[in-house]
């Protein structure tokens, strides 16, 4: 039997292709019928929230540690994203809050990347904008530069009161050091919309100044400072430390450091998950 010509193969190849996307689109139509189903089940027990970002941290982790293959990660992370925020904005209409002060491509790519184009994208000069339009919307996410304070001086503080909104992620979920939308940055929601996820927890804290040693008493109990703005009224740090510490245990160590300390819980999220070696994916 003659062999097949690279003509018929083509074919072939073409056919298993249209098969596939068909597959896949039948399945996105499948995942829309479930979606249905989970709103009606959720509407019968009252209501809750649509937004899970533990789930999707851990989501965004399982697809990254077995990819594998010429198509680029970005692009199935991106398609993954995509199909998440628009399934949630199905469950519940919610739009996106950017602070583009920093720079509108960066933060719009990040957005976008995340988001897809179905979500709205509410833009601000400024981080105090995007935690208002949080606020006044109970379905809304905001995202702020972790470095914002750059631009818009302690930030975090507007985030202490109880009922003020929460950091609840931080994006990206997989990080390389290519990442086409790697800005890093924090997602915050009103605290009444998620089940807090505990692996990383970000504290304000508040002393009268500087002193040499709070860098290293952070560190002892596994945290850093993420923002550090000081001025005549005062310091007001950022601080990131395992959810297994407290804002109790957090205070007590930094009291022989600065005296007087104040501490606000102001927000958690999954921890980072760095891509591991892969060919073709350059490394940090």
């Amino acid at each position: 039997m003659p062999d097949e010509s690279p003509a018929k193969r083509l074919d072939d190849l073409r056919v298993d292709i249209d098969r596939i996307d068909a597959a896949m689109h039948a399945l996105l139509m499948e995942r829309g019928g479930i979606i249905e189903e989970l709103i009606a089940v959720k509407a019968r027990q009252g209501g809750g929230s649509a937004f899970r970002p533990g789930r999707e941290a851990e989501m965004m982790r399982r697809i990254a540690e077995r990819h594998g293959g010429p198509l680029p990660l970005d692009t199935v992370e991106s398609i993954w994203r995509v199909i998440i925020s628009t399934f949630t904005f199905i469950q519940a209409r919610y739009a996106v809050h950017a602070d583009l002060a920093g720079g509108d491509a960066a933060m719009r790519d990040t957005a976008r990347f995340h988001f897809g184009f179905t979500v709205p994208l509410m833009p601000h000069l400024g981080a105090a904008g995007v935690i208002d339009g949080v606020a006044r919307e109970a379905g809304d996410l905001g995202l702020i530069r972790i470095d914002a304070e750059a631009l818009a001086g302690p930030w975090w503080g507007s985030l202490v009161e109880p009922e003020a909104p929460k950091v609840i992620a931080r994006l990206p979920f997989v990080e390389r050091t290519d990442h086409p939308a790697g800005l890093p940055v924090f997602v915050i929601a009103r605290p009444t919309m998620v089940a807090a996820v505990r692996d990383v927890v970000l504290y304000s804290v508040s002393a009268d100044r500087w002193r040499d040693g709070l860098p290293a008493a952070i560190g002892a109990l596994g945290g850093a400072i993420l923002g550090n703005v000081g001025d005549k009224l005062g310091l007001v740090l950022l601080v990131a430390v395992p959810g297994t510490v407290d804002g109790a245990s957090l205070r007590g160590a930094l009291l022989p450091v600065v005296g007087e300390v104040r501490v606000a819980e102001i927000g958690s999220h999954a921890a980072r998950f760095m891509l591991p070696p892969h060919p073709g994916y350059p490394q940090a």
